[in-house]
């Protein structure tokens, strides 16, 4: 077989392994689904796993979609440092993730109705081929009203406390009602006692009298 007949051959091979093989990639971890409060801080996790060491060109992208599911919106970008993005979230956006750790979380602050969409989380670790890519869905939930709490937990402490009271005082006069009716038993028995000691004492004291 002749040079270039032999090369062909070999990336003709070596074509059809490559296909065979699978390429590397980034695996993408985040929860399905988190619930927040309306004005309050969420921490958005997203962890990774990848074949390849961690390297310097490693990227994180994430998105935001709407529940109206119109076009995504950039949110945070990181490339070797920390990159805000344009749009609703530049000011209520920080980085809180640990590379070396294999976190690319980050944090949304002030957390408002229209924040309920999903959130993207995207990582390239170069050589790793593209791989999965993390979804959490955030649902905004209004405040529960302070009074309305307080309310239910008076109730319940309420009825809690009532009910202790209740066993206690149940508790209490079984055992004194126990504690009298063994002190009548022992009265009975000295006074059964005493009877028939004095009646002992007058029949040894008639005797003599009797002889």
């Amino acid at each position: 077989m002749d040079g270039p007949s032999w090369l062909g051959a070999v990336l003709f091979l070596g074509l059809h392994l490559r296909a065979l093989w699978p390429a590397a990639a980034v695996e993408v971890h985040t929860s399905k689904e988190v619930y927040a409060v309306n004005g309050t801080n969420l921490r958005l996790k997203c962890t990774f796993s990848s074949s390849s060491p961690i390297s310097q060109h490693l990227s994180v992208t994430w998105n935001f979609q709407p529940e109206d599911l119109s076009s995504h919106e950039p949110v945070f970008y990181y490339l070797k440092e920390p990159y805000k993005s344009s749009g609703r979230f530049r000011e209520r956006v920080t980085w809180d993730g640990n590379i070396e750790h294999n976190d690319v979380s980050i944090i949304i602050w002030n957390l408002q109705p229209t924040d309920n969409g999903t959130f993207t989380c995207q990582v390239k670790n170069p050589p790793d081929a593209d791989g999965t890519i993390g979804e959490v869905r955030l649902r905004v939930v209004q405040k529960v009203h302070f009074s309305e709490i307080h309310f239910l937990a008076v109730a319940i402490g309420s009825a809690c406390i009532l009910m202790i009271i209740v066993v206690t005082v149940v508790v209490i006069c079984r055992h004194y009602r126990k504690k009298a009716q063994e002190k009548r038993i022992e009265v009975t028995g000295a006074e059964l006692r005493e009877k028939e000691n004095l009646k002992i004492r007058e029949e040894k004291e008639a005797s003599p009298l009797e002889d």
